[in-house]
């Protein structure tokens, strides 16, 4: 949607006098080039240019206690619920290492574009799901407000184009309860709380 609306906004500009009518210039170039460019982006990608992200998170319980009640699009919505349902039981700094995961298969080039896509890839599927809380058979009931009202804010902060700092591009998570069969080729980048971060390894062309 953001970036629709972004190329929208362009193509008017240059449609409404913001660039000579007359012929081709080099600024009504620029702006052709800049329109396909934004094309291809993710609607959260585009969305982060478009926000003012926090400058600096203070993975903590006061910090995010402080900041203001969030709100906002399916986005959001979809991050915040994966947050109340895979990670409300860790720390403020587990639950921002999650939602890095999430953001970072988001723009990872094997995984869907937007964050709700990344979310339910596989919903639907006995043991193909990514996250199991999206076909473990149990509704989705949010019983703790309190718990996503803090899960909300951190989802904010995320889809607003905020910095990963914590798990290096992370791309894959597990409990320290669990040995999934991935985890054995995956190289470890973090442990932080209840979970292990993975990276997936970069695939080496045949060519």
């Amino acid at each position: 949607m953001f970036g629709r609306l972004v190329i929208a906004v362009l193509a008017g500009f240059v449609a409404f006098g913001g660039v000579s009518a007359m012929a081709d210039t080099p600024m009504k170039k620029l702006l052709g080039e800049e329109k396909r460019a934004l094309g291809t982006m993710s609607d959260v990608k585009v969305a982060s240019y478009l926000n003012d992200p926090v400058s600096k998170i203070g993975y903590s319980r006061d910090w995010i206690d402080a900041q203001q009640k969030a709100k906002g699009g399916p986005e959001w919505r979809c991050l915040a619920e994966a947050l109340y349902f895979e990670a409300r039981g860790e720390s403020v700094k587990g639950q921002f290492a999650v939602a890095e995961v999430i953001m970072n298969r988001v723009d990872h080039a094997d995984f869907p574009d937007s964050v709700c896509d990344v979310i339910h890839q596989g919903t639907g599927r006995k043991y193909g799901c990514q996250f199991t809380y999206t076909c473990d058979g149990h509704a989705e009931i949010i019983s703790e407000p309190r718990a996503f009202e803090r899960v909300g804010k951190v989802a904010q902060v995320m889809v607003r184009g905020a910095d990963r700092p914590l798990t290096q591009g992370a791309t894959h998570y597990h409990t320290r309860a669990v040995n999934p069969r991935w985890s054995r080729t995956y190289p470890r980048v973090a442990t932080i709380g209840f979970h292990h971060f993975y990276k997936r390894p970069t695939r080496v062309s045949s060519n």
